[in-house]
C-alpha cells in the first residue's frame, strides 16, 4: 500500500507518507505568458514563490504576479505591443543601421513585426521582408505571409487518440486538439473530451428488427454496453444485439410482417381486430395499418452541417437512404455525394465583359479559389495580364496608332503585314515611317 498525493501535487509513499510536490507554474504559467514573461516555481514543496520572470534583455521579477519589466531600446516604446499579446520585446541592437534598400523600405518590413533584408545592395528591387521565427515566410518588396504551425509546440496537448489541427497557419490561437475516428469531439487550445456512441457503427443491427439503439455510455473506455430496445407497447431489450420482443395485441401473429421491414408492430387497440400498424423507427417517419409502412427520413436534417458556408444539403429521395448530397450555391457549381463538395467558379462569367469591352480575353487559372480572374491582350499585341482588370498592351504596326478605333468597340486590333506599305516608299525611293 501507498500513500499518493491528491492532484495537482505529486508523488507517492511506500508505506509511508509521502513527499508531496507541485509545480506552481501548471496552474499560474498563463498569468506570466500574457504578459510575455516565463514562470518559474523556485521549490516544488513551498507554496506561493513562484515567478513570473521577465525576458532579457529586459529585466524585472515578480513573486506570484506578473513582473514589471525595464525595457532597453526602443522596446522602451514598443513593449505594450508585445506584452498585449503575451509575447516578450527584444531589440537586438539598439542602434540598427539598415543596409542597401532597407535604409528605405525596412518600415514596411518592421511594422508588420517582419526584418528586411538586401541580399544583394548592388541589385534593385530584390529587398524582402522576413518572417521571425518560429514563423516562416518571406516576401520580395512587400510584407511577408508569415506561417506557424501551432501544433508543433502543442501537439504534446493532445492526449492519446486525439490528433492536433492548426486550420489556419497564418493566424495564432486556432488550433484544436481533434478526436481520433470513430470517436468525436474537439477541445480548443486544450484536450478534447472525446465521445464514441456505439450506436453509430451498430445502428443498422437494431433498426432492421424495427427497435431502436442505445449507447447508455458513450465513454472510449467502456465499449460492448449498447443495446436494442423494443419499441412501446413491445418490451425486451437485448445488449449488444437484437433483442427477443415481448408483442401485444394482434402483433403477436402479425410483428414478422413489420420487424422484416425494420419497423415496430403497435396494437393500438387490443379490444379491436384489424387495427395493428407497422410503424417506422425514429428518426424515420411513417405508419401504416395492418401493412407495412413506407418510412420517410430526411438525411439533412442529421449531415447538414456537412455542408460549408456556400454549400446546400439536398435529399432527392427521402424514402431511400445513403443518397443525400452537397450542392455549391449559385453561380458556383459543384456536388459532394455524402461529403462537402469542391465548388467551382468560373469568375469570368461574370468579370468577362470587362475584357471584351477592351478587345481582351477574360482567363480564370484557378476555379477553386477567387479573385486570380485576368484580362489578357489578344496577339500579335503583348503585355502582362492585369489580376482584376484591363490589362496595358503593346501594339505593333499600324495598331499603335489606330487600336483605340477597335477596343472603344470591344474588339482587338491586329495589323498582319507590318511591312505591306515599305514597297510603296522603297520604290519611289523615299523611306517608311509608320
Amino acid at each position: 500500500w501507498t500513500c499518493e498525493c491528491n492532484a495537482p501535487s505529486t508523488g507517492s509513499g511506500m508505506q509511508m507518507p509521502a513527499n508531496c510536490s507541485i509545480d506552481e507554474c501548471i496552474a499560474n504559467t498563463m498569468t506570466c505568458t500574457a504578459a510575455g514573461q516565463t514562470c518559474n516555481d523556485l521549490d516544488f514543496n513551498t507554496v506561493g514563490d513562484w515567478t513570473c520572470d521577465c525576458v532579457a534583455p529586459s529585466t524585472g521579477s515578480g513573486t506570484a504576479m506578473a513582473a514589471t519589466c525595464t525595457q532597453v531600446g526602443e522596446c522602451m516604446a514598443n513593449s505594450m505591443t508585445c506584452t498585449a499579446a503575451g509575447q516578450s520585446c527584444d531589440d537586438p541592437n539598439t542602434t540598427c543601421t539598415q543596409v542597401g534598400e532597407c535604409a528605405a523600405n525596412s518600415m514596411t518590413c518592421t511594422a508588420a513585426g517582419q526584418s528586411c533584408d538586401d541580399p544583394n545592395t548592388m541589385m534593385t528591387g530584390d529587398w524582402t521582408c522576413n518572417c521571425v521565427a518560429p514563423s516562416t515566410g518571406s516576401a520580395t518588396a512587400m510584407v511577408a505571409t508569415c506561417v506557424l504551425d501551432e501544433c508543433v509546440a502543442n501537439g504534446t496537448t493532445c492526449l492519446m487518440g486525439q490528433t492536433c489541427n492548426d486550420p489556419d497557419q497564418t493566424v495564432t490561437g486556432d488550433w484544436t486538439c481533434e478526436c481520433n475516428a470513430p470517436t468525436t469531439g474537439s477541445g480548443s487550445q486544450m484536450a478534447a473530451t472525446c465521445v464514441l456512441d456505439e450506436c453509430v457503427a451498430n445502428v443498422m443491427t437494431c433498426t432492421a428488427a424495427g427497435q431502436t439503439c442505445n449507447d447508455p455510455n458513450t465513454s472510449p473506455a467502456t465499449t460492448g454496453d449498447w443495446t436494442c430496445d423494443c419499441v412501446a407497447p413491445s418490451t425486451g431489450s437485448g445488449t449488444a444485439m437484437a433483442a427477443t420482443c415481448t408483442q401485444v395485441g394482434e402483433c403477436m401473429a402479425n410483428s414478422m410482417t413489420c420487424t422484416a421491414a425494420g419497423q415496430s408492430c403497435d396494437d393500438p387497440n387490443t379490444m379491436m381486430t384489424g387495427d395493428w400498424t407497422c410503424n417506422c423507427v425514429a428518426p424515420s417517419t411513417g405508419s401504416a395499418t395492418a401493412m407495412v409502412a413506407t418510412c420517410m427520413l430526411d438525411e439533412c436534417v442529421a449531415n447538414a452541417a456537412t455542408c460549408p458556408m456556400g454549400q446546400t444539403c439536398n435529399d432527392p429521395d427521402q424514402t431511400v437512404t445513403g443518397d443525400w448530397t452537397c450542392e455549391c450555391n449559385a453561380p458556383s457549381t459543384g456536388s459532394g455525394m455524402q461529403a462537402a463538395a469542391t465548388c467551382q467558379l468560373d469568375e469570368c462569367l461574370a468579370n468577362g465583359m470587362t475584357c471584351t469591352a477592351s478587345g481582351q480575353t477574360c482567363n480564370d487559372p484557378d476555379k477553386t479559389a477567387t479573385g486570380d480572374w485576368t484580362c489578357n491582350c489578344v496577339a500579335p499585341a503583348t503585355g502582362t495580364p492585369a489580376n482584376g482588370g484591363v490589362a496595358t498592351c503593346t501594339q505593333v504596326g499600324e495598331c499603335a496608332a489606330n487600336s483605340m478605333t477597335c477596343t472603344a468597340a470591344g474588339q482587338s486590333c491586329d495589323d498582319p503585314n507590318t511591312m505591306a506599305n515599305a514597297m510603296t516608299c522603297t520604290a519611289a525611293g523615299q523611306s517608311c515611317d509608320d
